[in-house]
């Protein structure tokens, strides 16, 4: 992934990245307040060689060197129980010399003969008493067990403590700062990870550069989602000064585009999965189309699963496989639909052959003939990847506009569509992406408009008048 990838993931799931970074940074303050505070209290230790009167001084090198090399040694036995035993008698503790161990370390910083003692427990006072004890009886220990003595009955080595405990005024532990600090970073570092991985394991498209990865086709137009949708699918004609209706003339603008150099204007509209908006796309987009005075004729291409005639609320008992069987004229069959030069040719009654009948010499005719009658044919196609009739009528026409989902449409369901187009030798002119958020990352080239487009609006809960007749030729 590119670094605007690893940005885009971090803005969709800031929320996310900012409630595990709180929730680490709660149980970093919650560890530190249930943990029992515990006290730390140092002594330390000198320790040199014992100088007679006739000591020259290359024996008092000898005699630091060996100190130096002995600390390390002495170091290890501070937390044995020749050490400790005597230490839990003298202050009565009720614990053994293993458990008073876990509650004592000593150190020797590098190349010097001090030993740091430290002991910790939740008493002050107590962990100043247990180090100044342990100082005493290791110093003991050495003099009278661990080193022989000299012949006036002394021991070579002494150790001078150089500093006593004192009572610690404030707890070792817990930290809180670093315990904070610490449940802060692991929190980020949880959010930032269960952002990526969610981000990676999603396979469904959502903003323009996961198409990018897919194929290089443009970008049409984008509209945004609405839950309103099912309620009011025809957005252009129902509230033309919605910012959706808006992007539906943008994309009636790029359509445009797709045939400055002539030629037939009749597209396939179709998508890889069903329920990612094409048919609402197709019955906006003949709409917005019409409003500029074009001749426009919306199909009803989908004779499997018809939406189109439902949406516009014409007649489908008789339309296009009445047509393609030889039963009735076309011009019987078509809506005129609005004020303008509309007109919506419903799919009829279901056949048990849809791929044939588009297929079909009859279908060539048919779109011959509105060809030369409309400006504009829009063929409202079943998805590519549940039947081959998109394909089969896309090479009939101009190409095939394909409508991808935002949030819905898979990235392997999107490219198989893709590929299998491709197969059928049909040209994909262009891609429409629906549903899209209006905030956030993944909105595309979505703005707020509020200003009016010199149209009339139709009024609330009034449909517009429909009416059957004969498409007038020319």
């Amino acid at each position: 992934m590119e670094l605007r990838d690893y940005i885009r993931i971090l803005h969709k799931s800031w929320a996310l990245i900012v409630a595990t970074t709180l929730a680490g940074l709660g149980l970093g303050a919650l560890a530190s307040i249930m943990a029992t505070p515990e006290y730390q209290a140092k002594t330390q230790l000198y320790v040199s060689v014992r100088a007679s009167d006739s000591t020259q001084t290359g024996d008092l090198v000898q005699g630091s060197n060996f100190a130096r090399q002995i600390v390390t040694s002495y170091v290890d036995v501070i937390r044995t129980g020749v050490v400790l035993d005597p230490v839990i008698e003298q202050l009565g503790l009720d614990i053994t010399s293993g458990e008073l161990a876990a509650n004592v370390s000593a150190s020797s910083p590098l190349n010097t003969v001090l030993i740091n003692i430290s002991a910790t427990s939740s008493d002050p006072a107590q962990a100043a008493a247990i180090a100044n004890a342990v100082g005493e009886s290791f110093t003991k220990v050495v003099q009278t067990k661990l080193e022989a003595t000299n012949a006036n009955g002394s021991s070579p080595v002494q150790l001078t403590t150089t500093q006593n405990a004192t009572e610690p005024t404030a707890p070792a532990s817990p930290n809180v700062k670093m315990n904070l600090a610490l449940g802060l970073l692991l929190g980020l570092a949880l959010g930032v990870g269960v952002a990526i991985l969610r981000s990676v394991l999603d396979t469904r498209i959502h903003s323009l550069h996961d198409i990018e990865q897919i194929t290089d086709k443009p970008l049409l137009g984008s509209i945004a989602f609405d839950p309103d949708t099912k309620t009011r699918p025809l957005i252009v004609h129902a509230d033309p000064r919605n910012p959706r209706a808006e992007s539906f003339r943008t994309l009636r603008t790029n359509l445009q585009f797709l045939n400055v150099g002539g030629g037939t204007k009749s597209f396939v509209i179709t998508s890889a999965g069903p329920s990612e908006g094409k048919s609402t796309t197709s019955a906006n987009l003949a709409i917005s189309l019409a409003e500029t005075g074009a001749r426009v004729v919306l199909i009803e291409g989908d004779l499997r699963l018809p939406k189109v005639s439902e949406y516009m609320g014409v007649e489908s008992g008789a339309g296009l496989t009445d047509v393609l069987i030889g039963k009735v004229d076309l011009a019987d069959v078509m809506h005129r639909w609005g004020r303008g030069q509309l007109y919506v040719l419903p799919a009829g009654r279901i056949p048990p052959n849809p791929s044939e009948l588009l297929g079909s010499l009859a279908m060539d005719r048919v779109l011959e003939q509105l060809d030369g009658q409309f400006d504009y044919v829009l063929i409202d196609a079943p998805p590519v990847l549940l039947v081959t009739d998109a394909a089969v009528i896309g090479k009939k026409t101009a190409g095939t506009v394909m409508v991808v989902a935002s949030g819905t449409t898979r990235k392997q369901g999107f490219d198989a569509a893709v590929r299998t187009l491709d197969t059928a030798g049909t040209e994909i002119l262009g891609l429409i992406v629906t549903m899209l958020p209006t905030k956030g990352p993944d909105s595309y080239g979505y703005g707020n408009y509020g200003y009016g487009y010199g149209l009339e609006e139709a009024e609330p809960n009034k449909s517009p008048k429909r009416k059957s007749s004969r498409a007038r030729r020319g």
